[in-house]
């Protein structure tokens, strides 16, 4: 923590004095956290940031407006869907694979107080977001003989809580030192001048530095030398809010394998038009993921003669990546993301302001702007029924209930194909709440190896794994 006077001559040169400007004010804990806060934020890096608010105003046409088309998409299936499977089982025996979890955030969305990973969506017993995931990775290793190794992106606001989190539940039945927390970087924003803004009299705002920030997060914590220390050939990426998705799911790892790789992403068809997924794309040689706000609204209803969207593949950040990829990622750096935005700050009376209309500048990274870099980076299509159902809306669409409503017809489907007649309603949903630990079974093969004469469809079904 700097000085007073290093701080004041920090400030002082970084042309941001005005941080001090209610220091007289504030009391001595509140004088030691700005002090600290100062210490800790990289003023070259706000500098960078101003350089990039400057170049903000000349900005190229949106990237839609470029010529593209769409990327191309394999289906896997029959023959290739095999091949791929046992490529990947083969990486997964070898100790090849580890998994990445994008974590930071809040449930505050969801009016919940805590990460967003702690989130209850068990159908039956309030299991959390990191519970599923965890017992994945769980059964991987049990099935495969070999960790997979879980890294977790946390933030500031939430490291401690989700750290405690995993210790509460002794880490899911994972070891403990198979599990590698570390923090996404943070940044400033700024106000129309360059300057960070204050929040309180004691403290600048801060926002996470975007998903993209991964990159530079794993290499300043450690974690990217852990997984080459490990020996991981690749990282299967995604993000917490799905408790649907496969991870590691082995296909996936092994066609990223047998292509060589730098980066794999997976598609789903979107649901309709308006959908709010980046599109995969392709500008010559190269894969791109174009946000859906930068398209007009005749691209993303345009239709081929069979009548399918053109443009009908979306990205929901479900990724592989070859770990020599991002280590040079990491090195190379991502562009930087200007969003006019609504930020908290302080009148010149230290009174708490909250905004009614953009004031200031957050700045991102993105992490699918890697694709740009990757010399081989494959498309590969998904079922959406199968695994991908959010939590991101308290109500409604991508909300808890349709989520817990989507595993329970995800695993009725399961039991139904090991013979268990659990009764839908007309929609295809099942008329019971089920629940089924991914450690006790974490795919229909999994389920169909195990005794379910036990199983009653009559009401909801529990299905645990004890240990």
């Amino acid at each position: 923590m700097p000085s007073l006077e290093e701080a004041r001559k920090i400030l002082a040169d970084a042309g941001q004095s005005h941080v001090l400007a209610f220091w007289d004010r504030l009391d001595a804990p509140a004088r030691e956290s700005l002090l600290a806060q100062i210490g800790r934020i990289d003023f070259a890096a706000v500098a960078k940031l101003r350089g990039v608010l400057a170049d903000a105003g000349a900005k190229a046409a949106p990237a839609a407006a470029a010529p593209m088309e769409p990327a191309p998409v394999v289906e896997l299936a029959g023959g290739e869907l095999a091949a791929a499977r046992a490529r990947g089982e083969e990486e997964l025996r070898a100790g090849r694979v580890g998994a990445l979890v994008v974590a930071g955030g809040q449930g505050s969305r969801l009016g919940f107080e805590g990460p967003k990973g702690c989130y209850p969506v068990g159908p039956i017993t309030d299991a959390p977001l990191f519970f599923f995931h965890a017992r994945k990775l769980l059964a991987l290793k049990r099935r495969y003989g070999r960790p997979v190794p879980f890294y977790v992106m946390t933030s500031e606001t939430n490291d401690a809580a989700t750290r405690a989190f995993f210790e509460e539940h002794a880490y899911f039945g994972l070891a403990k030192e198979d599990v590698f927390f570390f923090v996404q970087g943070m940044w400033p924003a700024l106000d129309p001048e360059g300057k960070v803004i204050l929040d309180r009299p004691d403290h600048v705002f801060l926002s996470p530095d975007g998903h993209g920030g991964t990159l530079a997060a794993l290499e300043r914590s450690g974690a990217l030398a852990d997984m080459e220390a490990r020996g991981l050939a690749s990282v299967f990426y995604f993000q917490v809010d799905n408790p649907m998705v496969d991870v590691a799911d082995p296909a996936f790892v092994g066609y990223h394998a047998a292509q060589g790789a730098d980066l794999s992403v997976k598609v789903c068809a979107k649901r309709d038009p308006q959908e709010g997924l980046g599109v995969a794309v392709r500008r010559g040689s190269r894969t791109e993921i174009v946000e859906y706000t930068e398209f007009t609204d005749e691209q993303k209803n345009e239709r081929l003669p069979d009548g399918e969207l053109r443009y009908k593949y979306g990205s929901v950040a479900i990724h592989v990546f070859s770990v020599p990829f991002l280590r040079r990622e990491a090195s190379a750096g991502l562009p930087v993301h200007v969003a006019h935005k609504k930020v908290p700050h302080v009148d010149e009376a230290g009174a708490v302001v909250k905004p009614s209309a953009p004031n200031a500048y957050k700045f991102e990274k993105f992490i699918f702007d890697a694709l740009a870099d990757a010399k081989v980076c494959p498309c590969v299509a998904f079922d959406r029924e199968a695994e991908f159902s959010p939590v991101k809306n308290a109500e409604g669409s991508d909300s808890p209930a349709t989520c817990r409503a989507d595993l329970s017809r995800k695993w009725a489907r399961w039991l139904r194909a090991a013979g268990v007649a659990v009764p839908l309603d007309e929609r295809g949903y099942p008329l019971h709440k089920i629940e089924i630990d991914p450690a006790f079974a974490f795919d229909a093969a999994s389920l169909a190896e195990r005794d379910l004469s036990a199983v009653d469809p009559a009401g909801d079904i529990l299905l645990e794994e004890k240990n």
